[in-house]
């Protein structure tokens, strides 16, 4: 008799362990939508974007904030050609008042920026032909280093297709992103970091 409440005691603490584990539930995981990636979030909460790609990123168009589909040169230039620029002399001040600022997180040439793109494109149209330009994309500190140097890359290649459009011969414009490792103000505030989301123009000398 003892026997037998002893096997049914097991019996019920058996069946009652396997439904505890048949009720446990899987985690959950994000659905990823087909060429978004996962959406990392900064410190501040807000999102740094897809993997591999940025916010609001539109390959086909520059002036929307795409990336720039060109492959870089071995001196780590993007051009429409393969024109180099190693070991040419750079004027780094021809252009220096000409620096276009973005708004956070933006790759598009703002309307009140547009008139200094304007002056470098008329500028340089009057130089040596075999001169060339380059165009550097940098940003402010926010963001993963990642997401900035491709943020960069786009606010080039917006000041880019901006000379083009303008008449700028496309072979000899050539554009570069360092991103945040080139900060032009140090602070940590938005008088600062203002500063730092610029695309700068380097008047490039002939060889």
């Amino acid at each position: 008799m003892k026997v037998s409440k002893a096997v049914t005691l097991v019996t019920i603490v058996l069946i009652a362990g396997f439904a505890a584990a048949g009720c446990k539930k899987k985690p959950v995981r994000p659905t990823v939508l087909p060429g978004q990636g996962v959406t990392r979030v900064g410190s501040d909460g807000a999102g740094t974007g897809p993997t591999g790609g940025g916010i609001g990123a539109n390959p086909t168009n520059p002036l929307e904030g795409g990336p720039t589909s060109l492959k870089p040169n071995d001196d780590g230039t993007t051009p429409a050609s393969r024109r180099s620029l190693e070991g040419r002399t750079q004027d780094r001040d021809k252009f220096k008042a000409h620096t276009v600022f973005f708004d956070f997180d933006q790759a598009v040439v703002k309307t009140s920026e547009a008139s200094k793109a304007d002056a470098v494109a008329g500028e340089f149209k009057k130089c040596d032909p075999e001169s060339d330009l380059l165009i550097e994309g940098h940003c402010d500190e926010r963001g993963t280093p990642e997401y900035n140097r491709a943020l960069g890359e786009r606010r080039a290649a917006a000041l880019r297709e901006y000379l083009i459009r303008a008449g700028v011969n496309a072979d000899h414009v050539h554009t570069v992103s360092f991103g945040e490792d080139k900060p032009a103000a140090l602070g940590h505030d938005e008088a600062s970091w203002s500063k730092n989301r610029r695309g700068e123009f380097i008047f490039v000398l002939p060889k």
